[in-house]
């Protein structure tokens, strides 16, 4: 039997990943395929009339199985993933795709949606049944429904081409991290590097074959520390280009002509759906609307903005001459510099920070904060199956002990996981005549593991990172609609990010540090102290680091905001918008776009912006927190009743009014980042 076919009766409905071989994936989507379309024919051979109920409503639950499959393939070929996996996603990626415009352009099943449209009464409807009406609606037309037979045999061949090139793209970014090494024989070149970081490239070393050495790699813990720390400037040099060429060497690697052709047949698309641009197509069903409003947003923060980071780098730049008489700042001084500045200035670093943030202090400081706010307990539970060791698995239940969700804990690098850290879903909540099926939510992250002297030690950013994953995965753990395709964080893109962003402010705050911070050797509570420092140096460069992130939201918006197909030179487009948001000079060999993966693999193009754009949501709905305080029920309530648990059941705007009782101030965010004169 294939175990993605075959009835689950494990607990909660839980994947037996050791009985899931390789050689399941393939048989049981394309079999899960078929049966969904037979799910998909007998609606169309319903002879009543279409109505909310025996249209829209099962569709909406037909295929759930081959959604399930679908999940756990695609977020182990993230987290655990191998040559044979990948080349498993090129043949399935197509397929499913297919499918989904199978449905999307079959043009009975799209008559019987479009009546209930134009003929349902709506206030027999509940306001969640009324957007998954719009949403069913409008997928068919945004994919196609209105087209005609040759137009949608060309959107057919466009999804399945765009579906090839995205994998395509990340499969080379992450060959290309995977296969650097920067191995190091000479010890005083680890010079600067605080302990934990050698002894990471020890392991790394004897992991890669080189026992006896140090081996620095492109992974984030191994890459940001030496960067950060090291002394010597040539490998900094070396490192930071080998980062910064990834997939741009014109080798057989190289992304540029994927780029170029994700961008031009995504354009396509949108033509042939009657949008101007890409972007106008993503933006409409956005908060944001349009691209004009978003280049506003971003420029009314650039106003506020570029001169802080001028003088950010001015400060760094001065200070490198005055310690090691650097005449020119390089990119990669910055990181370097700015450090030993922030040490002068703040007198802290993350080796002063690293012993009050043992993981598992944070992970249960995290859970803490959850059963504060909402009430929820965390159980670890070794009977329920996990995809790797370094996998945990925890019940979540919520202050009157009933079962809200299972939750796997995946935070240590690995050859098969990518980079960069995410929340995901093996399956949504949702519910039916069966009940309230409730998710099964993933963090996975790519922290330093425990070495032999020391447990594994967050620095601040990564404890930021823990918090900010786990916000996403309580907007799935909380979820509370009928529909799976409208919960957790099934909601408009430039929403998304708002239980994420809000959940990092706790980590500023004392009240909350005091619940985990504590050193691992001696158990003392982290100084008052320290927490103001955390606090002074928030705002660190905060004008360059707004920059930086504005210039990514630009580049993407100048990707798929205008017709690119006549664009030759991916680093020449890219340096001609970049160069009014960079404050630091350009590296030849170096591009952004080519790994740029957020836009050209993962689902952020043409909303990049939206990290910004949630900033402005979490400063202001966090002001609301701190004048009530940052542990005050009625507003932690407030907050899981009208956004946590609603996913995208109303118009993210309706629900943050609802819990806010204003629209959001983008001067909360200047106010929190100290841009605001």
């Amino acid at each position: 039997m294939n175990p993605l076919i075959e009835n689950n009766n494990s607990p909660f409905q839980t994947p037996y990943f050791s009985r899931i071989k390789n050689e399941h994936y393939q048989p049981a989507i394309e079999t899960l395929i078929s049966q969904a379309k037979i799910e998909i024919e007998n609606i169309n051979k319903l002879s009543e009339t279409p109505n909310f109920k025996n249209t829209v409503e099962t569709l909406e639950f037909s295929g759930k199985q081959l959604d399930r499959a679908s999940s756990i393939f695609f977020n182990l070929n993230s987290a655990e993933t191998n040559e044979e996996m990948q080349a498993i996603a090129r043949e399935v990626s197509p397929l499913l795709t297919e499918f989904s415009n199978d449905i999307l352009l079959n043009e009975e099943l799209f008559k019987k949606v479009k009546f209930v449209y134009e003929n349902e009464d709506r206030t027999k409807l509940t306001a969640e049944q009324n957007t998954l009406l719009d949403k069913t609606y409008k997928g068919f037309v945004r994919n196609g429904a209105l087209l005609n037979d040759d137009q949608k045999q060309k959107l057919r061949n466009i999804d399945v081409e765009l579906s090839k090139l995205s994998l395509q793209f990340g499969d080379h970014v992450l060959a290309e991290t995977n296969k650097y090494a920067l191995v190091i024989d000479n010890e005083n070149d680890l010079k600067g590097l605080p302990g934990y970081a050698i002894e990471q490239a020890a392991q790394d070393a004897i992991d890669k074959g080189h026992e006896g050495k140090w081996v620095i790699t492109l992974d984030y813990p191994s890459y940001v520390p030496f960067m950060t720390y090291a002394a010597n400037r040539a490998l900094r040099k070396e490192l930071s280009i080998a980062f910064s060429s990834k997939a741009f060497k014109g080798d057989e690697l190289d992304n540029q002509e994927t780029v170029k052709a994700i961008v031009k047949l995504r354009n396509e698309r949108a033509k042939l759906l009657g949008y101007k641009t890409h972007a106008d197509f993503v933006l409409e069903e956005r908060m944001a609307e349009s691209p004009k409003k978003v280049l506003d947003f971003l420029d009314e923060i650039q106003k506020h903005g570029i001169e802080a980071a001028k003088n950010d780098v001015k400060e760094v730049e001065a200070f490198a001459k005055k310690l090691d008489g650097i005449d020119k700042l390089e990119r990669w001084d910055f990181g370097y510099y700015s450090e030993k500045l922030k040490m002068e200035k703040y007198s802290i670093d993350d080796e002063m920070l690293k012993p009050y943030f043992k993981l598992e202090n944070v992970v249960d400081g995290v859970f803490q904060t959850a059963q504060k706010l909402y009430g929820l307990t965390f159980k670890k539970n070794d009977e329920i199956e996990v995809y790797h060791p370094d996998v945990t698995a925890y019940e979540v239940k919520n202050e009157k002990g009933e079962h809200m969700a299972i939750f796997y804990a995946d935070f240590f690098p690995r050859p098969g996981k990518r980079a960069g850290a995410w929340m995901t879903l093996f399956a949504g909540q949702y519910k039916d005549e069966e009940g309230d099926h409730r998710p099964l939510v993933s963090n996975v992250c790519n922290f330093t593991k425990p070495g032999k002297s020391k447990p594994s030690l967050l620095t601040f950013d990564e404890v930021t990172t823990l918090f900010h994953e786990f916000g996403h995965a309580l907007h799935g753990m909380l979820s509370n609609v009928q529909y799976e395709s409208l919960s957790g964080p099934s909601v408009y893109w430039d929403f998304v990010e708002l239980p994420s962003q809000i959940l990092e402010n706790w980590c500023y705050e004392k009240e909350c540090l005091d619940l985990f911070a504590k050193h691992y050797e001696t158990g003392e509570t982290i100084p008052e102290s320290l927490v103001e420092k955390i606090k002074e140096s928030a705002n660190f460069l905060e004008g360059y680091q707004t920059m930086r992130q504005l210039g990514f939201g630009k580049l993407d918006m100048a990707w798929h905001g205008q017709d690119n197909s006549s664009i030759t030179s991916v680093s020449d487009f890219e340096r001609d918008i970049l160069k009014n948001t960079e404050v630091l000079a350009p590296i030849d060999g170096t591009n952004m776009s080519c790994s740029f993966s957020h836009i050209f693999q993962g689902g952020y193009s043409a909303g990049y912006y939206s990290y910004k754009w949630a900033e402005v949501l979490d400063a202001d709905a966090f002001e609301y927190f701190k004048e009530n305080g940052i542990f005050n029920k009625e507003i932690a309530n407030k907050f899981k009743d009208n956004i946590l648990s609603k996913g995208g059941s109303e118009h993210p705007m309706t629900l943050y009014k609802r819990f806010r009782g204003q629209e959001p101030d983008v001067k909360a965010l200047l106010r929190r980042a100290g841009l605001l004169e």
